[in-house]
């Protein structure tokens, strides 16, 4: 941008005015673009639909959830809401714990009952498989409510004992303790118990409707379908006939025809998947109401069916409520589109069904016809899962289950005390036992596995087990995918926030400055010790924690003057260098939090023991980032903050986080929890407010995260193995209304997480070992990372964490075949950081830092960033009277948060109202400069369009 000029009579107010809107504008869509919008308006709106006559006379009526696709509430710029995210929610390959983990495999299980009486049966099996050689504990509690699964970590030294297990699915107290089930039938069992979660392979409806037809009896009459039907059912799968088949029928008959000669089936994902099509189900024209002739010979009908629709969009539309049908859940309705050869999708999900995605994109049209092909099968399974959710269904399920688990407990109750062994920890073998009894142990293992390995390949043979696809679709580019950030990091990282496209980062070794690509850069040295820090760019401001007990404090930095120092190289600040920046009234903090919106007034909260401490710093855009070497300014950014008040807490705070009230006067909030609580405190008198009380005997705090629905607040309160979504009501007469809402759930997570980040549609729980990926607005897991010693280090903007890679030296696969061989969730082998490889040991240990850029998470087309703070490019600027100023350093790139604002409105703003054209150099000049990186628009576009995925 070197050579521009101000023209006329532009002042500088009017260059402060004129930033102050341009980085107002920009934080205004901090949780839009950072988070992404909580909105469960994405999925669609409760509906009451009444169907009627020809006379007009209403015939039936129902609510359903519909979804068309169009988000009316907000006005969206082309290409921000146009992709979708597809993945199948809760995939068996990640939710079938026993059979992946446990059959044919040495492993334990045990029968006991709890203090109401009731039986449970555990299992446990210490496995590695598809966990880089991560070994862990995977335990699933059989239960009459349904199967609660976690991971345990593995240490050599220390053994794990049942009650440690029991107690961490919040089992304590028993009727009889837990024994050991050591007969090898009890794994055909626990299988059934475990296929009671749902088939694995599904059958849908299809239904064809010509314009005009507005009940069940003339849709069913239809013999034959029109040739785009024809073509829409080729898309579905392939037409097979019946007779003799032997793959999944779908509860079709497969040997007398009595359910019609062909029908349509196909294989998506390792789903079986068969179509009950309307057209090639039995007709009689001797009975009129078709429908009672369907039921006949096919007594169990579809919850999820699509209704395919003829005529013009101007035509009277399908209803639900036109089914007579009330066991039916989910209607996809599918027009297609002769002049530009296109399918619209609408869908209708019965009002008890809870939310399932993918949501639809907006316009609900499909011009690619296997993109569309995959949307409606992911839409339908997912939909079909989610169904079995509600009340009809799942209490179902659980009669089943309490069923066949008494008649299981009542069949071993004549050998509980005759051949079973109580065992404190789990061993492989028994321990310190004679040889004799170690050898019948030994013979007794190989027949336990032998017979868990026959009852998996039966399983797998008769297709009630899914294959595990994620070895064949590295092709596909998923959203959570990590870029390799900086190879061989050796330093121990305490903290880290993002800095433009860089990365401060506290360290063993003092502050560094790291950016893709480049040699770091020291910021401070290693004197001063950074707890938690934050970057706010935006604000010209850099806040940290340092040091810890009672010399800890919150220092104060203008981003300028570290940047001044990065660029001068002139000194590396040390702790001693840094006594003008202590805020007064910190010494002894041991946290704080800042409030997500920070455009008009930035608010923190310190806690030092029990006393919170609130400190306000007012918007002056003379502290901007731009405008500070325009108006040099000799005052400490301390004198900038003021204290506001004391609040005093019964207990000192473990995780703490600001709730924006929707004025933004005297109805903020904080959030705060400690003992076994959560707490809202408010702000301006100070009074706590009981929001969730935890009922477990120990619990982990994990996070309290500040996320807004439609405007909004509400929190996701993360401890232990859960977390739950609490709406929280504006005050009311001073008091926040905090009571059970329809909005809140809650789920559990497979592994104690120590972080959660929300991203949405995603939410990300951080484990030693793994990243488990699930979905806001359910809870439902989408894929679980295992990545080796992982640890995350910023997750404000972009997600940065630091993890173990080992690089095989004898390996010279190409990535492609690497990737299919590899476990799809950790980086492939062309982002695997090299790292150098010692003489004695085929493969090396490395600590690298990865990115995961959080604009594709969120699937927001974002322009690229400025250049970060290790390249600066100066703005040389011109007053009226044709004087250079000082030169306006745009340093640092904006977070990710404003990128969409600077890169294009913003700056044609500001090139409009300074009357100045773009000089030609400048955009060779730009383009020259942007990082390698960055420069590759086919990246750009795999990770923004659904269409190139």
């Amino acid at each position: 941008m070197a050579g521009y000029s101000i023209a006329g009579d532009l002042r500088l107010v009017d260059l402060r005015t004129l930033m102050k809107r341009f980085y107002s504008s920009s934080v205004s869509e901090d949780l839009g673009c950072r988070r992404g919008e909580f909105s469960r308006k994405h999925y669609g709106s409760v509906e009451l639909l009444i169907s009627s006559d020809a006379d007009g006379a209403i015939q039936r009526a129902g609510r359903f959830r519909v979804e068309n696709g169009s988000s009316g509430e907000v006005n969206y710029t082309p290409g921000t809401w146009h992709r979708t995210d597809v993945h199948l929610e809760n995939p068996e390959y990640h939710t079938r714990w026993y059979f992946k983990y446990f059959l044919g495999k040495v492993h334990q299980n045990y029968i006991g009952t709890d203090a109401e009486k009731n039986p449970f049966f555990l299992s446990v099996v210490l496995s590695d498989q598809n966990n880089q050689r991560v070994p862990q504990y995977h335990s699933i509690l059989w239960r009459k409510t349904g199967t609660q699964k976690i991971c345990l970590p593995y240490s050599p030294t220390k053994t794990l004992s049942v009650k440690s297990i029991l107690s961490a699915m919040s089992l304590d107290k028993f009727e009889k303790s837990p024994r050991e089930i050591f007969h090898p039938e009890i794994q055909k069992d626990l299988l059934v118990l475990e296929e009671q979660e749902g088939s694995v392979n599904f059958k849908f409806g299809v239904l064809y409707a010509k314009d005009g037809q507005l009940t069940d009896d003339e849709m069913f009459s239809n013999e034959t379908g029109s040739e785009s039907f024809q073509r829409f059912l080729h898309l579905l799968g392939d037409t097979i006939t019946l007779k003799g088949w032997t793959g999944y029928r779908g509860g079709l008959d497969t040997k007398n025809d009595t359910t019609g000669t062909c029908s349509i089936y196909t294989v998506f994902q390792g789903h079986e998947i068969m179509f009950h099509v309307s057209t090639m189900l039995p007709y009689s024209r001797e009975n009129k109401q078709q429908v009672h002739v369907i039921v006949s010979v096919f007594p169990h009908p579809d919850i999820v069916t699509i209704v395919f629709q003829e005529g013009e969009e101007s035509s009277p539309a399908f209803k639900p409520s036109m089914i007579r049908s009330h066991f039916t859940h989910i209607f996809a309705l599918v027009r297609y589109n002769k002049q530009n050869d296109s399918y619209r999708l609408k869908i209708f999900s019965e009002e008890s069904v809870p939310l399932f995605g993918p949501p639809l994109p907006s316009p609900p049209v499909f011009t690619n016809h296997q993109e569309f092909r995959d949307f409606v099968l992911v839409k339908l399974i997912n939909g079909e899962k989610a169904t079995l959710e509600t009340p009809t269904f799942s209490q179902k399920r659980q009669r089943t289950l309490d069923m066949l688990i008494r008649s299981l407990y009542q069949d071993l109750m004549p050998d509980l005390h005759k051949n079973m062994l109580n065992r404190r920890s789990f061993s492989d073998v028994l321990p310190e036992s004679p040889k004799s009894t170690r050898k019948k142990e030994e013979a007794r293992q190989a027949e336990f596995v032998r017979l868990g390995q026959a009852l998996k390949l039966k399983t797998t043979v008769k297709g009630d087990a899914t294959a595990n696809l994620s070895t064949t679709s590295f092709c596909k580019k998923e959203p959570w995918e990590s870029q390799s950030f900086c190879s061989n990091f050796p330093h121990e990282v305490v903290c880290a926030d993002s800095w433009g496209q860089s990365l401060l980062v506290s360290t063993d070794a003092g502050i560094l400055l790291i950016d893709d690509g480049q040699p770091s850069v020291q910021v401070f040295d290693k004197t001063l010790q950074i707890k938690q820090m934050h970057v706010l760019e935006a604000l010209n401001l850099l806040i940290a924690r340092t040091d810890k007990g009672k010399d800890s404090r919150l220092l104060v930095f203008r981003l300028s003057a570290v940047q001044k120092d990065i660029e001068t190289k002139q000194m590396i600040r040390s702790k001693y260098d840094c006594r003008e920046n202590k805020l007064e009234r910190t010494k002894g903090c041991h946290l704080y939090a800042i409030n997500t919106h920070h455009g008009s007034e930035l608010r923190i909260v310190v806690a030092i023991r029990n006393k919170l401490l609130l400190i306000t710093k007012k918007y002056n855009p003379r502290n901007s980032l731009t405008s500070s070497s325009l108006l040099s300014s000799s005052e400490s950014p301390v004198e900038e903050f003021q204290y506001i008040r004391e609040i005093c807490l019964s207990d000192p705070p473990v995780v703490m986080t600001l709730v924006d009230g929707p004025t933004e006067d005297s109805d903020n909030m904080i959030c705060v929890a400690y003992r076994h609580q959560f707490d809202l405190i408010n702000e301006s008198t100070g009074e706590p407010y009981r929001l969730h009380h935890v009922e477990t005997n120990k619990v982990n705090f994990v996070a309290a995260i500040d996320v807004y629905e439609d405007g909004e607040a509400g929190l996701l309160l993360c401890y232990n193995y859960v977390c739950q979504y609490r709406k929280v009501y504006p005050f009311n007469g001073g008091s926040p209304l905090i009571q059970p809402s329809a909005y809140d759930f809650h789920f559990s997570w497979n592994q104690v997480p120590y972080a959660v980040v929300c991203a949405f549609p995603y939410i990300l729980a951080f484990t030693t070992d793994s990243i488990e990926i699930r979905l806001v607005v359910n809870g439902n897991l989408v894929h679980t990372a295992v990545v080796p010693e992982l640890q995350l280090v910023a997750s404000r903007s972009d997600i940065y964490f630091k993890a173990t890679a080992a690089v095989s030296g004898s390996s010279d696969s190409s990535s492609k075949e690497m990737s299919s061989r590899s476990s799809p969730q950790t980086p492939t082998a062309d982002e695997m950081p090299e790292c150098p490889l010692s003489s004695l040991e085929g493969e090396v240990p490395c600590k690298n830092l990865y990115k995961i850029p959080l604009s594709n998470l969120v699937g927001r087309s974002i322009e690229r960033p400025l250049k970060s703070p290790l390249a600066p490019k100066v703005i040389t600027t011109t007053t009226s009277s044709g004087i250079a100023s000082l030169p306006v350093t745009h340093s640092l790139s904006l977070s990710r948060m404003e990128i969409k604002e600077i890169a294009s409105r913003t700056r044609k703003e500001l090139l409009g109202l300074l009357d100045e054209p773009i000089p030609k150099t400048e955009s060779a000049q730009k383009q020259k400069k942007v990082p390698r990186r960055e420069s590759d628009p086919k990246q750009g576009a795999v990770r923004s369009t659904s269409s190139d995925r």
